[in-house]
């Protein structure tokens, strides 16, 4: 049966305690950072940062400052660009819906980085492959939750079966628009034939960084590939 991680944007208070225990579980080491005027540390997902809480500032209908907050990682899309294009058979998918990648395999040609339309995806400099969330295989099928999740100290992250999760987030929305929040909604639903993390949203997408319409994108890889290593060279 198909699985998923619910965000739920309402009850994230930006602990980043999803973020240290992703870290933890990986072994993933920590970033040297600056402050670059934003709260969120560090600014962008990498190689050693595959889950990090982004900080929102918004203006509320009175003109008062608002926060929201987004636990951001991997959307394990069902029509995935980045399983798509891999050359190598690097990335594939678990019965349970994650999309998982295989670093032995990995001839680092950074087309899944180029293809993801979340940017996601990421290359490690050090070990020359690709990196991102996985959603904890290794815990999920020892019938764990992944890490993420079971650190959360407010319910924001819940993991289990999808088409339940679903059917959670839908009266969560009702319930919050029912408060006022009239921009609420259940992100990730029908996206990309349904993505495997499952967003409330107070917001439209594009305020937490999300893509309004993500598209399969195949067009422009190579392209995208290309630059991308130029760049690092």
């Amino acid at each position: 049966m198909a699985k998923a991680i619910l965000v739920d944007t309402s009850q994230c208070i930006g602990c980043r305690g999803c973020q240290v225990a992703c870290k933890q579980w990986h072994g993933l080491k920590a970033e040297p950072t600056v402050f670059s005027g934003s709260y969120e540390n560090p600014v962008v997902l990498s190689a050693k940062t595959w889950r990090k809480v982004k900080f929102i500032e918004t203006a509320a209908e009175d003109g008062s400052t608002r926060w929201r907050f987004l636990s951001d990682a991997c959307q394990h899309c069902t029509d995935a660009s980045c399983l798509a294009v891999c050359p190598t058979g690097a990335l594939f998918r678990r019965s349970w819906g994650a999309v998982d990648l295989n670093q032995d395999d990995c001839n680092g040609c950074r087309y899944c980085a180029a293809a993801c339309p979340f940017g996601v995806i990421t290359f490690n400099e050090e070990t020359g492959r690709a990196n991102k969330c996985l959603m904890c295989p290794d815990r999920v099928e020892a019938s764990l939750a992944p890490a993420c999740v079971t650190t959360c100290p407010t319910g924001a992250l819940t993991f289990g079966d999808r088409d339940q999760l679903m059917s959670r987030a839908q009266k969560r929305v009702a319930e919050l628009k029912t408060k006022g929040e009239k921009n609420a909604q259940l992100y990730g639903e029908r996206e990309l034939s349904g993505l495997h993390a499952l967003y409330i949203l107070q917001e439209k997408p594009s305020v937490y960084g999300l893509p309004e319409k993500p598209r399969f994108a195949t067009a422009g890889v190579f392209s995208g590939s290309l630059a991308s290593i130029l760049a690092s060279v």
